[in-house]
């Protein structure tokens, strides 16, 4: 299996989006980007209500996804909180403070994009949910 296939999968994708619950994020959404986009497959957005926890749920998601040899191409912005972007190739996550998501607005801009309809309040997923 390649680097692209074993990244790419359903369990992957579940290991990011359950990491990034178990820290309460907020307002999680999963864009499918892969027909939009030459650089990424997935779009993963959410906040956190302080700085703190921002950089609390993007360590989250690191430890996680590092448990499977996974490790980022590249990650902005974690010393500030405001913003931090994890680059996982095929996966892109932002956590954002929610003033700063508001003003991007990344799900405006990449609208045309499929989501993920991610259950309201849920704390772990066993599956991935269908795209709306």
């Amino acid at each position: 299996m390649s680097e692209k296939q074993a990244s790419d999968s359903p369990e992957r994708l579940l290991l990011f989006i359950n990491a990034l619950l178990e820290k309460k994020a907020l307002n999680p959404v999963v864009l499918n980007v892969k027909a939009i986009s030459a650089f990424a497959d997935w779009f993963i957005i959410c906040s956190g209500a302080s700085d703190r926890q921002v950089r609390a749920i993007a360590a989250a998601i690191q430890e996680s996804v590092k448990k499977t040899g996974l490790l980022p191409l590249g990650i902005e912005g974690e010393s500030e909180g405001k913003w931090v972007l994890l680059d996982y190739d095929d996966v892109i996550v932002h956590v954002f403070l929610e003033s700063i998501r508001t003003f991007y607005d990344l799900e405006r801009l990449w609208g045309e994009a499929p989501r993920m309809a991610l259950p309201e309040n849920a704390t772990f997923l066993s599956s991935l949910p269908k795209e709306i």
